[in-house]
């Protein structure tokens, strides 16, 4: 599928977002894991979700999807596998499914072998194997330390040992894989990280009664503040039902801002968008380099916190953006660049080494594609720097199998001097459906060719 995106038209309109992703996930396996039946609204219905959804059935979990409604029915987490055979669990492209279901299936001591595309099975898990087998997991990984995962099973009677582990990196994968696998272990675990990263999994299994604290402590050997998780199954070990819905996906969010603010005429509102601060690292960053939003209506439901977004058209300028900043955009370095490419100034990216181990090398194929379309970039080892240039002249460019890679030039288009062709758009619909959709409701000037 290729699509083509012409410049000239400021965007103007109200919009609400489909359901966030990393929510999504997150709810659909935990219902599953609870001792009833829960409702989700506003759940991301997307390619992304749908192997989740799949591995559910595979694990004899009923659900139903009703529009954007998920209905689970929880089997909660005392099943009985002994003598059953190796279930095989598909996680397409997706490294979040792949890791959270690794570690429900290490809670359940199910025997099971994770796969996934020829992508994901590039993309390292030596970071979740290391501290399951410390617990007690039977889980091997290929010779490279990566997918296929194969899990052996484990007595329903037989419990894990807790784990007191310390993260390389920040990762809401890796903690929410060992918070999983923690449900059967026997006492505390604890797990510290170098910076925050995203909460939904503390939120969602504290709402669901377990026990979870998170503080900021000091590590005394290397003199800096990391974030410490502790965490206590339930007794009984049972996993409360829930009622949920779901806030606009600040990810998906993110490409629109960016469209709005370097599109020059544009003004639009986001209706109904998370604001959890460990996501909102992009909406930071880009009010410090002189963005026009306002945030409005904002509250707290289901434990986030929700608001709308009034964004227009602004100036802006270079930016330093490292530490514990990248944990909180992570997943917007992408459109990021092409705000950076639009400001006055020098931008530099630092300590984003996880950027290439993404559905793509984000650093390099994003460097790569953005210079087709005229931009200013070179890449270091663990990051980007970008020279401030304004508008891009456009061009051809490819995806590259990552749908944050093809929704990033697509919002390149839309101020560019010329149009921008991207190959493999069809990848747009990965984590945001109708995403070319919502740019027409705006009115972008976008089609397929």
């Amino acid at each position: 599928m290729k699509l083509a995106i012409g410049p000239g038209n400021p965007l103007t309109g109200t919009l609400s977002l489909p359901g966030d992703k990393s929510i999504s996930h997150r709810a659909a396996l935990f219902a599953a894991l609870s001792s009833g039946q829960c409702q989700v609204k506003n759940f991301l219905v997307a390619g992304v979700t749908q192997v989740m959804l799949d591995a559910l059935t595979e694990l004899d979990i009923a659900w139903s999807l009703d529009g954007k409604i998920l209905r689970v029915q929880g089997a909660g987490l005392q099943r009985n596998f002994a003598g059953a055979d190796p279930i095989r669990l598909d996680c397409g492209n997706s490294g979040t499914t792949m890791r959270l279901l690794a570690g429900a299936v290490a809670a359940l001591g199910l025997p099971a072998i994770l796969d996934g595309s020829e992508g994901l099975r590039s993309r390292p898990m030596r970071r979740i194997v290391a501290p399951l087998n410390q617990m007690g997991v039977d889980i091997q990984s290929s010779e490279d330390g990566t997918a296929p995962l194969a899990l052996s099973a484990r007595p329903t009677n037989q419990k894990l040992r807790c784990l007191e582990y310390t993260l390389p990196v920040a990762s809401a994968q890796v903690k929410t894989c060992l918070l999983l696998a923690a449900l059967a272990a026997e006492g505390e675990t604890k797990l510290r990280e170098p910076g925050p990263s995203r909460d939904h999994t503390e939120r969602m299994l504290r709402a669901m009664g377990a026990g979870v604290e998170s503080r900021s402590v000091l590590d005394h050997a290397n003199g800096v503040e990391q974030i410490e998780t502790r965490f206590l199954p339930p007794n009984p070990l049972e996993l409360a039902s829930f009622n949920l819905v779901l806030p606009g996906d600040f990810s998906s969010a993110a490409f629109l801002i960016v469209a709005s603010v370097i599109t020059p005429g544009s003004e639009i509102k986001l209706q109904g968008v998370g604001l959890n601060p460990t996501r909102t690292g992009l909406l930071d960053v880009l009010l410090s380099m002189g963005a026009d939003i306002i945030i409005m209506n904002q509250h707290e439901s289901g434990g986030e916190i929700i608001g709308d977004l009034h964004v227009r058209h602004s100036s802006l300028k270079g930016i330093k953006v490292s530490g514990s900043t990248v944990v909180r955009m992570i997943d917007e370095f992408p459109v990021f660049a092409v705000a950076a490419a639009h400001a006055r100034g020098k931008t530099v990216v630092a300590e984003a080494g996880e950027l290439r181990h993404k559905e793509s090398d984000r650093i390099h194929d994003l460097c790569r594609e953005l210079r087709n379309l005229g931009a200013d970039l070179e890449e270091s080892r663990d990051g980007f720097t970008v020279i401030g240039r304004g508008a891009l002249k456009g061009g051809k460019a490819t995806s590259h199998g990552d749908h944050r890679l093809a929704m990033a030039l697509a919002v390149a288009g839309l101020a560019s001097e010329g149009t921008v062709e991207i190959d493999g758009a069809g990848i747009l619909s990965e984590s945001y459906p109708q995403f070319d959709h919502a740019l027409l409701d705006l009115g972008a000037d976008i089609r397929l060719i």
